[in-house]
């Protein structure tokens, strides 16, 4: 761990550094304020002994602006001649701990470990505190969801690579979230990396982090999500989207547990268990050349599928109930329940969004009907594609037509959805439907669609 010290008096930053790398610490030292703060940006340190007299200013003052600028970490305070005002204001903005010089070196080195205890105890606290808010469980009682549940239960205690596919919307980070949870490293840090949200040419700074000067702009050294995830898990979502390059960096971190900042050359130690998610085909992918087949291997330790919501119906009301009460409780509303008519309305609904989508629609709910008790007319405009609703989908079925007619209907109502679920994109729902972009216009032409 990185120990930061800023005191004027040459001697004692000295004597500091000694006793603190016997320790084990890593340490930096400076003898101005301005120096300690740029140092704190750049080396981000787990904590920081500040003395209160400096040469270009007093050490209160930045003890408060490490507080205002957010930096976490225990500053410990130490001066030789405060008096108990200062301390008990140090105390208030935030100190860990004030000490009067003389030091008592076995004294530092215990208050610098305690400092570093609390610290860690805090930051778990916080990401437990998060994980509560956020509700992070399992809302499900059908065969596959308790199947699921149970290989959770048993894959989570090991540091086994685990791969999770299924469509979008189906709670693959929910998976990922639970088996940090119940694993030993539900103290550490749950790191999520998307690869589809961040653009290709930034992937790996924000993966693997970046020295200062790497590149125009990057005026300080920064820690990347692997490195945030040491002793937790780094969760890659949508994994399939990961450029060649960021993939072979991660079979590297996977193989020899290593890694290098973007614009260095030292390679760093790192402990992290990885989960990963994608609702790509990634055997296709390996095929077409566009995912490693060695790192495909590495992930793919314990396959884990996410259900559609299609496939566990059943779980319809528990969820329903579940987004119901959060909804109320998030917008400061009543509680809203649905008729029986309304409920099977909804469950006639195939849900191509999956469970992502079905909260949605609550939402939507809450937000537009004012009724408590929703009938199936009150929520009937509220779900999209109206003509898949139970009804509907009944009537077409079962009407009689001549076969070729029925064919062309079929086909219309299927590509418009597919155009709906791809935000009206004719190449990316032909990538999806595995068609060339051509066919799919001259076919969309056939059936009148206007292009």
């Amino acid at each position: 761990m990185k120990i930061l010290i800023i005191d004027d008096e040459k001697n004692i930053r000295l004597s500091l550094t000694g006793i603190l790398e016997d320790e084990g610490y890593e340490v930096l030292s400076f003898g101005e304020i301005s120096q300690g703060l740029a140092a704190i940006e750049e080396e981000d340190p787990d904590a920081v002994l500040l003395d209160v007299k400096l040469p270009d200013g007093n050490g209160i003052d930045a003890l408060k602006t490490i507080k205002e600028r957010g930096w976490q970490m225990p500053v410990i305070m130490i001066s030789g001649n405060s008096n108990i005002s200062d301390a008990v204001k140090a105390i208030k903005l935030g100190a860990y701990d004030f000490l009067e010089k003389p030091l008592s070196l076995p004294k530092i080195k215990i208050t610098v470990a305690k400092a570093l205890d609390f610290y860690k105890l805090s930051l778990q606290l916080l990401r437990m505190q998060e994980d509560n808010l956020r509700g992070w469980r399992m809302i499900g009682e059908s065969p596959v969801m308790l199947e699921l549940n149970n290989l959770i239960g048993r894959v989570a205690p090991s540091n086994a690579k685990i791969l999770i596919t299924g469509e979008s919307g189906t709670g693959k980070e929910l998976i990922a979230r639970l088996i940090h949870m119940r694993s030993n490293r539900r103290d550490r840090a749950f790191i999520k990396f998307n690869s589809a949200a961040i653009p290709r040419e930034l992937i790996e700074s924000e993966l693997f982090g970046f020295e200062k000067g790497a590149f125009t702009g990057a005026h300080a050294r920064k820690k990347g999500k692997l490195e945030e995830a040491d002793g937790g898990t780094l969760f890659l979502d949508e994994i399939g989207d990961m450029e060649l390059a960021a993939q072979a960096k991660i079979l590297r971190v996977i193989q020899e547990g290593e890694f290098e900042r973007v614009g260095g050359n030292q390679s760093h130690k790192i402990d992290v268990r990885v989960i990963a998610a994608t609702n790509k085909n990634l055997p296709e992918c390996v095929a077409k050349g566009e995912f490693r087949e060695d790192l495909y291997y590495r992930l793919n330790v314990v396959p884990i599928i996410s259900p559609p919501l299609r496939q566990r119906k059943e779980d319809l009301p528990l969820l329903i109930g579940h987004f119901a009460k959060s909804l109320a409780l998030d917008l400061g509303m009543r509680e809203k329940r649905l008729s029986a008519d309304a409920l099977e309305l909804v469950s006639g609904y195939h849900f191509p969004g999956n469970v992502r989508e079905l909260k949605n629609i609550m939402e939507r709910m809450y937000l537009l009907c004012d009724k408590d008790l929703l009938g199936k007319e009150d929520i009937a405009d509220l779900i999209p594609y109206g003509e898949f609703k139970t009804s509907g989908d009944a009537h077409f079925w079962m009407e009689t037509k001549n076969y070729q007619d029925k064919k062309r209907d079929f086909e219309i109502r299927y590509l418009k959805e597919q155009l709906k679920l791809h935000q009206g994109s004719i190449s990316r729902t032909a990538e999806a439907l595995g068609l060339k972009q051509s066919n799919l216009s001259r076919k969309l032409g056939e059936l009148g669609f206007r292009l």
